[in-house]
């Protein structure tokens, strides 16, 4: 049999669910309001599941929601009221602009500062590309 053949001949046999699970699944943020404030309860999760630093992913919500939040043990306190699904935005565009690699699409990155600069590397392809800096 020739290559073609084979690689039809394999994918056809590997089952369904394998080709069809992505090995990296978003998390979901779970939060609920409390007076002017809103609670993060799995912030911990969050970052343990993008492999980022906690500070890294709260710069980031303080920016996008214009106000300022405080890592308390497992979760996060924002000053405001912000409804779950905006929460779930601003972490999925956290997610494409700081963790996923515009080149393959894998979560296999990790940020490296050179001088002033940053730059997300994806340890799967190779790919470098620059971020912006979060101060």
């Amino acid at each position: 049999m020739d290559y073609e053949k084979l690689l039809k001949k394999a994918m056809r046999e590997i089952p369904k669910d394998i080709k069809e699970k992505d090995r990296f699944e978003k998390p979901e943020i779970n939060s609920s309001i409390q007076g002017n404030k809103t609670i993060i309860y799995n912030f911990s999760k969050i970052w343990q599941t993008l492999r980022r630093k906690p500070e890294h992913i709260k710069k980031f919500f303080d920016r996008e929601l214009a106000t300022n939040g405080v890592i308390q043990d497992k979760y996060t306190v924002y000053v405001g009221r912000f409804r779950r699904t905006v929460l779930n935005e601003k972490l999925n565009k956290y997610i494409n602009e700081f963790v996923l690699c515009k080149e393959c699409g894998k979560p296999d990155t990790k940020i490296e500062k050179e001088g002033r600069l940053s730059f997300l590397k994806c340890t799967a392809c190779g790919a470098k590309r620059p971020i912006r800096t979060l101060k």
